[in-house]
């Protein structure tokens, strides 16, 4: 055994002053893409209509709700000059007496306290009586607001009826002309 080290290889000193060059090390990893411009914006706005879209999703359902409503329920009666049909018992108001504008279809509206529109509806189906003299519609106007002091109801352009709010709730119209 010897007490001697093998000769090593040796490394050049820098001189002073002067910067080590950094080691290079290969990468792996690819280079990164840039996004197109038109791929930004389509996904800009895809993100963006989603967030959008989010946001309107739960305001809708947290903002006050609709008022209650009812169904306004009764009859009108044409008591004067009624044509029936022999066929199927249905009536209507006589051409020739003034009353034409009374029939199945014919427009209902209803009125809050205020005067305003507040539900429309029509003459619903019609019957006439045994003697063929009295003519009654069925009235059904669906979505009325609940809360008013009282409701009026007309019929085609023939004057209002009054109606408390329990009546009106409680279906009891029964109006007529004639």
């Amino acid at each position: 055994m010897t007490d001697q080290l093998p000769p090593q290889p040796t490394t050049p000193l820098l001189p002073a002053g002067s910067p080590a060059e950094p080691l290079v090390v290969p990468t792996t990893e690819p280079a990164k893409r840039r996004l197109s411009p038109l791929v930004a914006g389509v996904l800009g706005l895809t993100v963006g209509a989603a967030v959008v879209g989010g946001a309107w999703a739960v305001t809708s359902n947290s903002g006050p709700s609709k008022p209650a409503t009812f169904t306004l329920k009764g009859n009108f009666a044409l008591t004067d000059s009624v044509y029936t049909d022999p066929d199927d018992d249905s009536c209507r108001g006589s051409a020739d007496s003034g009353y034409d504008d009374i029939a199945e279809g014919t427009s209902v509206t209803v009125y809050g306290a205020k005067g305003d529109v507040i539900a429309t509806s029509s003459l619903g189906k019609s019957k006439s009586d045994e003697m063929g003299v009295t003519c009654t519609f069925k009235i059904a106007v669906p979505d009325v607001p609940m809360g008013e002091k009282f409701y009026k109801v007309e019929v085609s352009h023939r004057g209002t009826v009054q109606l408390s709010a329990k009546q009106a709730e409680n279906g009891e119209l029964a109006a007529s002309l004639g």
